[in-house]
């Protein structure tokens, strides 16, 4: 599987490392498009996050590169993920607004009928931002809010946040070990 990994200057660069390091060990992934969008990366270092980045598998690319291959759906990336995702960004993509990389990728997404998950990371919703998510949601995109689950006892906060980015894992299709309802360990 060909994954594209965006991160937004949401809150939640946890979410965006774990995931990371699970695409990364997952050998179902052949290849991972990682692209920061222009204040991602001083949230990640604000919230004392450091992405995985030493493996072969990820590709870097400029969100301001519209020639990168996630740009084209002739190039075949199998999904896409956005996480942590910014309201704006969920903005943008559902008006079909294409000026950045992430979002020209998200739109490739859509118009391919190709998996797109945003994990939003935002509290309230406005009746705004519920409506751009119900437009992406009609359009075929998941929208997983980065709603931590309490069903598996996590001990701290990186098991509290693996409660999601498994859910990732899972609504990608990739095996893993992950927490289930009723399945005694």
């Amino acid at each position: 599987m060909r994954v594209v990994v965006a991160i937004t200057a949401a809150s939640g660069a946890i979410y965006a490392r774990q995931l990371l390091k699970m695409l990364i060990e997952s050998a179902e992934v052949e290849r991972i498009a990682l692209i920061y969008s222009e204040n991602a990366q001083a949230v990640v270092a604000h919230e004392g996050e450091e992405m995985p980045s030493c493996s072969e598998k990820i590709e870097l690319f400029a969100n301001d590169n519209l020639f990168a291959s996630p740009a084209s759906g002739s190039a075949r990336w199998d999904a896409m993920v956005v996480v942590p995702s910014s309201v704006g960004t969920i903005g943008r993509v559902a008006s079909g607004v294409s000026q950045t990389l992430i979002e020209r990728a998200a739109d490739v997404m859509l118009k391919e009928r190709r998996r797109l998950i945003f994990v939003v990371r935002e509290t309230p919703y406005s009746l705004i931002h519920l409506r751009n998510m119900t437009t992406l949601t009609e359009a075929g995109a998941v929208i997983l809010p980065a709603t931590p689950s309490f069903y598996s006892r996590p001990q701290d906060i990186d098991a509290l946040c693996r409660t999601v980015t498994e859910r990732v894992m899972a609504m990608l299709g990739l095996s893993g070990e992950r927490y289930e309802w009723g399945v005694k360990k």
